[in-house]
Parts: structure tokens; C-alpha cells; sequence
């Protein structure tokens, strides 16, 4: 018997068992399904991350107060990183471009009868252009306001909506810990970074927040919860990076560890892609998972499809079929559900990234390699499942299944 007819008659006996074939695929079409939807969804993963990082602003390097384990194992934010750090970056640092110091701290915002407690930062005129801000209406804090510890705030676009409603909050005042500030201007809608919402924070000059808001907590000066600096150029990052340790070091009179931590973008999103990695292979791990038992059950149904097809194997091998066609056809069979069963989950899977896409943040990515990945294993899976029942039909002794009529 040749391949074609083989092919053939495998396929004619798994469609005249339509509701067994399609229990037996339910497994691997489980199985797939997880598998690409879970390698799509960790893709979408890194991709989010990275966009929200790209969008801080171009080579943009930050420094944060206390060494990285002390900052893992404190529960409060190290006081070793102030003003005149920033300043000191500025000025001789010869490879930094603009420096944006920032201090941090939710407090109470009120407007009329609305209120709500949000992150309220402290900083310069150069954040702006320092995180990639757009303004959307009026101006940002300028270096007037800082030298006279002005009242103004900047609006980030979701609290300018939330407190006025789609007018304009230009010239009108709201309370931020019940001290009056002068809205100057509105931010341009920037989203989520990390699951901080840019776009409900406000912004006062570093010199009122620090004075009239958190006050001075450092003994060196200002305290800063961390600065945002800009490099001249991609290739100057790793330049930058190594003369702001140094000059740090230099002015802390730093012995032994750090009491600071300078971090590239690269570096972080070195770190987070670490993360999503460890996370998509093991949420690939689990979902494949499903493809072994779905490949048990393959075997299973195919043990059982052999014991109740004795007679018809015993027929087959009396008037002539050779232990080879025997085995051929139940391999086929097996190879047929799993590779069908592979290539309905992947339209399954697919289907479901694009859904989470479309409800989520996260960007839908179909992964050519995953696809291709899952069914070819579920294929192997399959053929390799299916070998024990397809040799126990091939052995069958004719007789025997004969005297079963």
C-alpha cells in the first residue's frame, strides 16, 4: 500500500469519528494556543517597555540617592544626593548637555470641591526638555520662578482634565498642602511609565517645593529624590556615565561603596529585558505544559482506537497489509490530530494576543518563530505519542484479532 492511499484512509477514519478526533485535538489545541499567546504576550511585554523608556527622552542618564543595595534594603530614601550635585554635574561635566534635579512627594491637591493626593515634583526648567515634555498650553517653570520661590504649578493632562473640566486652568489657582499655587501651564498627555501616570503629576519650582513643601531634609542641602540628565550624544552616554561617578565620588569623599547609583536607560532596560525574558519563558514552560498532556492524550484515544479496532487490523493483515502499513496508518493518524489540533490553536493564540492588544497597552506581536515552534512540536509531539499504539496495532497477531469477530 502506498503513502497517498495510506494518508487517505487515516484521514477517511478520523473524520468518520469526528467528535473522538476533535476530543483528542482539544489538548494540543489548548496547548498551542498558550504557547503563542503567552510568547506574544511577554513580546508585547518588552515592546511596551521599551517605548516607555525611549520615551523619558534621548540618552538620558539618571542619578539616585544611596547604593543599589541599600536602596533594596531601606525603607527609606537615602539623603546623599542634593542640589548642588546637580549643579556640580552642570557645570564640569563637559559631555552632559542639560541637568533637571527633581524632588518628589505626594501631597494633597485640592480645587474647589475636587481634590486628590498625587505626585507633586519639584524641578527646573530644563525637565522639560531633559524628559521629552510637550506643553499643550501656557509655559513651564522658568528660572525667575526659582530664584524667587514662586507659587506656580504645571499640570500634568489628566489632573488639568479631572479638576477643570476641558476649560482652561491658565491663570486659576489650586491648593497643593493647602498653600495656593498659580496654574501657569498644561502638559501634552505623555501616559504611563511603569505604572506611574505622567500625566496626573503637577510641577512647582524646585526652590518652593523644597522650601515651602518638604523643606530642607539633608544636611548638605536640598535633598533630591534623583536627577535627570541629558547627554550630548548616544556615544557620549558611556563618557558621561563614568565622569559623573567620578566627580560624584570626589564630592561625597566616597572611601568605599557608593552612596549613589548612575544609571543609563540602556542599562535599565537591560534589566527589564531580563525580567520579560525570565517571564515569557516561563509562562512558555507552563503553557507547553498543555502540549504534553495533550500529546498523553493523543496517545490515549489512539491506545483505545486500536483496541476497538482489532478486527479490522486482524482483516487488514490477513488478506495481505505488512506490519509497516499497519504502523504508517496509525502514525498519520496521530500526526494528522496533533498537527490539526496545532494549527487551530495557533489561529486561537493569535486571535487572543491581537484581543489582549486591543484592550491593553501592550502592543500585539505575533512571533513568526512561536508559531512555527509550537506546531512543529505539536506535530512531534504527535508522531512521537503515537508510536506506542501504532507498534501495539502493527504487532497484532491476525489470528488472534480474527477469532475476536
Amino acid at each position: 500500500m502506498n503513502l497517498a492511499e495510506t494518508f487517505k484512509m487515516a484521514t477517511s477514519t478520523l473524520i468518520a469519528n469526528k467528535m473522538r478526533s476533535t476530543l483528542t485535538m482539544l489538548g494540543i489545541v489548548i496547548g498551542n494556543a498558550s504557547v503563542i499567546a503567552m510568547v506574544g504576550v511577554g513580546e508585547g511585554t518588552q515592546t511596551l517597555a521599551s517605548e516607555q523608556f525611549e520615551s523619558l527622552g534621548p540618552n538620558v542618564i539618571f542619578v539616585v540617592p544611596g547604593a543599589e543595595e541599600e536602596r533594596r534594603t531601606s525603607f527609606s530614601l537615602p539623603k546623599t544626593l542634593v542640589w548642588e550635585d546637580a549643579i556640580a554635574i552642570n557645570e564640569q561635566v563637559p559631555t552632559v548637555k542639560q541637568v533637571a534635579p527633581q524632588v518628589s512627594d505626594n501631597e494633597l491637591i485640592t480645587y474647589r470641591n475636587r481634590n486628590t493626593k498625587e505626585s507633586v515634583i519639584g524641578t527646573t526648567p530644563e525637565y522639560l526638555a531633559v524628559r521629552s515634555f510637550d506643553l499643550a498650553e501656557g509655559r513651564f517653570i522658568s528660572d525667575s520662578d526659582l530664584k524667587r520661590n514662586q507659587r506656580v504649578v504645571v499640570l500634568g493632562a489628566e489632573i488639568a482634565d479631572r479638576f477643570f473640566l476641558q476649560q482652561s486652568p491658565l491663570g486659576k489657582s489650586i491648593r497643593i498642602k493647602n498653600i495656593s499655587f498659580k496654574v501657569i501651564g498644561v502638559l501634552e498627555a505623555k501616559g504611563a511609565f511603569l505604572g506611574d501616570n505622567q500625566d496626573r503629576n503637577v510641577y512647582i519650582p524646585l526652590s518652593t517645593m523644597a522650601n515651602q513643601i518638604v523643606g530642607d531634609t539633608s544636611p548638605y542641602g536640598t535633598q533630591l529624590t534623583f536627577i535627570s540628565i541629558a547627554a550630548n550624544s548616544e556615544q557620549s552616554i558611556r563618557a558621561a556615565k563614568f565622569q559623573i561617578e567620578n566627580l560624584l565620588r570626589l564630592r561625597h569623599q566616597v572611601s568605599g561603596e557608593d552612596d549613589f547609583t548612575v544609571r543609563t536607560q540602556k542599562d535599565i532596560l537591560q534589566v527589564v529585558g531580563t525580567i520579560t525574558n525570565a517571564l515569557t519563558i516561563l509562562l512558555a514552560a507552563i503553557a507547553g505544559i498543555s502540549l504534553l498532556v495533550g500529546g498523553i492524550g493523543v496517545m490515549n484515544i489512539m491506545l483505545v482506537a486500536v483496541t476497538e479496532r482489532t478486527q479490522e487490523i486482524g482483516l487488514r493483515k490477513a488478506i495481505g497489509a505488512k506490519e509497516g502499513d499497519i504502523l504508517t496508518q496509525f502514525l498519520i493518524e496521530a500526526t494528522i490530530l496533533s498537527a490539526a489540533g496545532g494549527v487551530v490553536g495557533t489561529i486561537i493564540g493569535v486571535g487572543g494576543i491581537l484581543i489582549v492588544g486591543a484592550v491593553s497597552p501592550l502592543t500585539a506581536t505575533v512571533s513568526p518563530v512561536a508559531i512555527v515552534l509550537a506546531v512543529g512540536v505539536s506535530g512531534a509531539i504527535g508522531l512521537f505519542f503515537g508510536v506506542f499504539p501504532a507498534r501495539a496495532a502493527a504487532k497484532l497477531d491476525p489470528i488472534v484479532a480474527l477469532r475476536s469477530v
